[in-house]
């Protein structure tokens, strides 16, 4: 920091005036803060009509003037203690021009960002200091994380110098305490921040967005659009509408920013160096969320591979020419940069997921295989997140699988047998939600999984109807199985949660044929087990048989012309449950010269 620099804004204020302000680093502030200081800061603000901050450390020197509005100009780096858990060492004065001495709650929140020792603000009226408010940070409690404990109006000729430096010390040890009890739970605090491009949509994505971020366990406070037509490559928002960003997360205390779209590694590091906060795009939310949920060794190593996938070309540097392998002018010297390190250790974990994952693959096929020769039918529960899937497994099977009204709730793959009202049995299976943008990495690491709907017999689009946008989500789940190429594969259109359903959306989601039911309520799942029934089976029956071990001709003609469900062998004869049609039905009880069959 150079020293009796004036910083901030400054154009347009004369040298004279700048020159007379260099000044105030020459006062040695005794107490909280002197009479001498804040007569000439009210001057001075009173000539400019700008607001001037003081920054000072505990032993009364001033570090640092700044002319310039909270919000709007850079945060100076004045913190004087190391330890970053605790108070900066630096108070910070400050002028309001309008006469409102009061706090604003930027001030309060920069207080609390920049962990000052205290935030004082100083009303001037026709140059002269009015009345005065000190805030210092207050006890962190669940309700009131961020709170605040605020002294005044206090006249400054007759400021409580004694009482406020030692609320400096209370307000430090408040802090020191409260970040050992919270640091465990401590909640992240989220803006949302996305793009408008006048394109005609359907549903809101910031509203989707804040709840991925919720489901992630950060809290939003607050949401920022920008209205363009193009994304900037540096900053994606641009330039002017960064800095805005930067004035909002500070106002809102935010401690990471969430965009809604994939940003590229040069504009995460621009927002974060103009912001100051954590910047992650929607791809790193939803990986970060299926990190959280996946149980399985296979979960866990796909998540992983994607998030190593996603990694490798964000991590930032000269790219190629940094390599030191290749030779010639530039590349000698000690060995490889730390970036080129990092890429050959991701790419060589990629590599060991990737072989990883293909063995398990393997014996996911064996399962598959062995499924498939017993020739029960493969029904696949598919559909947007939170459609309700898990829970309508549950109501069908009698399971009790894992369920929350969350995105994402479902990772690893469960499959249940139940039987059909006529005595069929097919196997159900629950699969991970879709969602709009959802990440390449996911489809890609995922695709093992989800190719268990391309041999599905029968596929159950499971759509919330309480959704305001029912629409929107059915079409992301149509485009995904259209990428996994299963849109051939007959489906029914199973329209859940009918006891909350909204009346408008009546028309959106009543454009396919279908069944309602509403799974928590247990509604329509016998109209819905029918219509399975006659999806897969049409006038097919299932009878149950007790052959002769000398009509064994008999058992090879079923085989053939039938799906054996069950086959065992007793003193009598191979009993058969098997699925027929009427014709192979009636030439059954003709080859065995019995009545039924």
């Amino acid at each position: 920091m150079e020293k009796n620099k004036i910083h901030g804004n400054i154009s347009g204020i004369r040298n004279t005036i700048l020159e007379a302000m260099e000044s105030l680093y020459d006062i040695k502030v005794q107490g909280f803060a002197d009479i001498e200081l804040l007569d000439l800061m009210a001057e001075y603000c009173g000539k400019i009509s700008r607001e001037i901050s003081v920054y000072i450390a505990r032993d009364g020197r001033v570090v640092n003037v700044s002319v310039g509005e909270i919000d709007k100009v850079e945060m100076p780096s004045v913190r004087l203690v190391r330890n970053l858990d605790r108070l900066c060492g630096v108070r910070c004065i400050h002028t309001h021009p309008s006469g409102d001495p009061r706090l604003s709650s930027v001030d309060l929140a920069t207080l609390h960002t920049a962990k000052l020792d205290a935030m004082a603000s100083l009303g001037v009226v026709d140059g002269k200091p009015s009345l005065m408010f000190v805030a210092f940070i207050g006890e962190n409690t669940d309700d009131e994380p961020h709170s605040s404990l605020i002294f005044g109006p206090l006249r400054p000729s007759r400021l409580p110098n004694k009482l406020l430096m030692n609320e400096i010390i209370f307000a430090d040890n408040r802090l020191k305490f409260s970040t050992v009890e919270n640091e465990a739970t401590r909640v992240e605090r989220a803006v949302l921040a996305g793009m408008d491009n006048d394109k005609t949509l359907d549903y809101d994505p910031i509203e989707e967005l804040k709840s991925l971020a919720q489901t992630a366990g950060a809290e939003v406070v607050g949401r920022f659009v920008q209205k363009a037509k193009q994304v900037d490559k540096a900053t994606y928002l641009g330039s002017g509408k960064t800095e805005e960003l930067s004035h909002f997360v500070r106002e809102k205390n935010a401690d990471v920013i969430i965009f809604d779209d994939e940003l590229s590694a040069i504009q995460i590091r621009n927002i974060e160096q103009a912001t100051g906060a954590k910047v992650i795009d929607r791809t790193a939310l939803i990986l970060d969320i299926f990190a959280a949920r996946a149980s399985s060794r296979e979960g866990k190593l796909q998540v992983e591979l994607a998030q190593q996938k996603y990694r490798l070309p964000r991590l930032l540097g000269f790219g190629t020419s940094m390599s030191r392998l290749g030779g010639g002018i530039g590349t000698r010297g000690p060995g490889e940069k730390k970036l080129e390190v990092d890429k050959r250790r991701i790419r060589r974990r990629i590599f060991e997921l990737e072989q990883e994952l293909e063995q398990v693959q393997k014996q996911r096929n064996l399962r598959r295989k062995k499924r498939e020769s017993g020739k029960t039918p493969l029904v696949s529960l598919v559909g947007y997140t939170n459609a309700g899937k898990s829970t309508l497994l549950n109501a069908l099977s009698g399971s009790e699988e894992y369920v929350a009204d969350q995105l994402f709730a479902t990772l690893d793959p469960v499959v249940r047998r139940i039987t059909l009202p006529n005595g069929f049995e097919i196997l159900l299976s629950d699969t991970v939600g879709f969602i709009n943008k959802l990440p390449h990495e996911l489809v890609h690491a995922f695709r093992s999984t989800l190719e268990e709907v391309n041999n599905s017999d029968l596929i159950l689009h499971v759509v919330d109807a309480s959704s305001d946008y029912c629409a929107k989500q059915m079409s992301v789940v149509d485009e995904v199985l259209e990428d996994l190429k299963a849109s051939h594969i007959p489906q029914i259109l199973v329209r859940n949660k009918l006891d909350i359903k909204a009346a408008h959306d009546e028309e959106n989601c009543s454009a396919k044929m279908g069944v309602d039911i509403s799974a928590t309520k247990k509604i329509g799942l016998d109209n819905l087990l029918h219509k399975i029934e006659e999806m897969l089976f049409g006038s097919k029956s299932c009878v149950e048989l007790s052959i002769p071990y000398n009509r064994y001709d008999v058992v090879s003609y079923i085989r053939a012309n039938g799906v054996v469900v069950d086959e065992s062998h007793t003193d009598d004869g191979t009993q058969v449950k098997a699925i027929l049609n009427s014709a192979v039905a009636g030439k059954v009880k003709s080859m065995l010269g019995a009545t039924s069959v």
